[in-house]
């Protein structure tokens, strides 16, 4: 919803804030067995290894971000975030408000060549792109049948920084060059934040549809959607892990009524508090759902390490404190193992890093971060070498 809290609402997905028992071959959604194309229930390996040659190399800080090596920027200027990697590991999807736009479209970039390219429509504001299966067609969110200007809406209400949820927004799917656009959500109300099964392309998301905000699973059609979470209380920026029988989201929790009523009151203005959410797994059907942080602090765009055990996500919590930094920009990138222990930072930039994804063959990850910013409040695309 956010491509760093500093700056323009963006993570209606990741954004910018889920493993259940096996039946036969591990897959991504309850009911009947999905029809997720012809991949279906077969693992995705990248062909090739993968040689990232797009932007232009930067360092990490020396000594402290041992896990960060052969750091790449890939964008320069505008604030761009939420980049995910398609099952070939060659490219990168992601938003960006770059001009001529006045708000969020979607790009695609060659990490091999540097080219971009707009896959979005160019109207209304887009958010949560992912790479379908095959990486022949593409989903995302977007507010353009509503209106093909941008939504407004503001940061800070009375002096608290929410993120909207706008109700414009459904889930659209197209070919990956952006073409054959069709819609997915029809419902009233906010539809964004979908990711992939990896195992057989289902597809996870948020939606305000019943109330609430609860995750959703689909079928790449948006036929035979099912519910997954069933809480009050925001559950989001969900992620299958790499063998589909797990769940990672951020939720938010209740500390008393006063909390709750705080909560329903902003949620009726389609606005969200995302100053104390938590990161949650559960398996893939919602059962067996718990609390993998409780730190007080921001904590959301999660991802699964590639063990399938460790999780890597962002936050603002303070080394060795359980308590939130004062100022909403400052936050890194933590590993935490599923079971809440073995807590472990990863990035020490003092200002925004986020949105972590591990590219499929685990030996990269991309995120988006403030550093090396050529413009003030840029929000940046890196690709890394991971070292474990």
């Amino acid at each position: 919803m956010s491509k760093s809290p500093s700056h323009a609402s963006r993570r209606g997905c990741p954004g910018r804030w889920v493993v259940l028992a096996l039946v036969g071959a591990a897959g991504c959604g309850g009911g009947a067995p999905p029809t997720g194309g012809d991949l279906a229930g077969q693992p995705v390996v990248p062909s090739r290894p993968l040689v990232v040659r797009a932007g232009r190399p930067v360092e990490p800080i020396a000594g402290e971000e041992r896990h960060l090596r052969n750091v790449r920027k890939l964008t320069f200027g505008a604030n761009n975030a939420e980049a995910y990697w398609s099952f070939d590991g060659r490219k990168l999807i992601y938003q960006s408000d770059r001009k001529p736009f006045e708000c969020d479209q979607i790009y695609m970039i060659d990490l091999e060549t540097g080219q971009e390219q707009l896959v979005s429509t160019g109207k209304g504001k887009c958010t949560c792109s992912y790479f379908l299966r095959g990486d022949q067609e593409i989903i995302y969110s977007s507010t353009h049948l509503r209106d093909p200007n941008c939504p407004i809406a503001g940061r800070l209400v009375r002096g608290r920084y929410v993120w909207p949820v706008f109700p414009g927004f459904d889930i659209f799917r197209a070919k990956a060059d952006g073409s054959d656009l069709r819609q997915l959500t029809t419902t009233d109300g906010y539809d964004a934040e979908g990711t992939v099964c990896p195992v057989t392309g289902r597809i996870i998301f948020t939606s305000l549809r019943d109330g609430d905000l609860d995750l959703y699973t689909m079928e790449p059609d948006g036929s035979d959607v099912q519910r997954v979470t069933n809480r009050e209380g925001y559950d989001g920026g969900a992620f299958f892990s790499h063998d589909g029988s797990k769940i990672v989201a951020r939720s938010g929790f209740f500390k008393d009524e006063k909390d709750r009523a705080e909560y329903l009151s902003f949620l009726a203005q389609n606005l969200v508090l995302p100053t104390q959410v938590d990161i949650v797994v559960m398996n893939r059907d919602g059962s067996d759902f718990r609390r993998v942080t409780d730190n007080g602090a921001a904590n959301f765009a999660p991802y699964w390490h590639p063990d399938n055990r460790r999780i890597i996500f962002c936050s603002n919590l303070v080394q060795g404190e359980t308590k939130a930094r004062s100022a909403v920009d400052q936050f890194d990138l933590w590993l935490i193992n599923e079971d809440g222990s073995g807590l472990e930072r990863v990035t020490t930039n003092d200002s925004f890093d986020g949105f972590p994804m591990f590219s499929p063959d685990g030996k990269h990850l991309a995120f988006a971060s403030n550093r090396y910013g050529t413009e003030y409040g840029e929000t940046s695309i890196f690709v890394a070498e991971w070292v474990d």
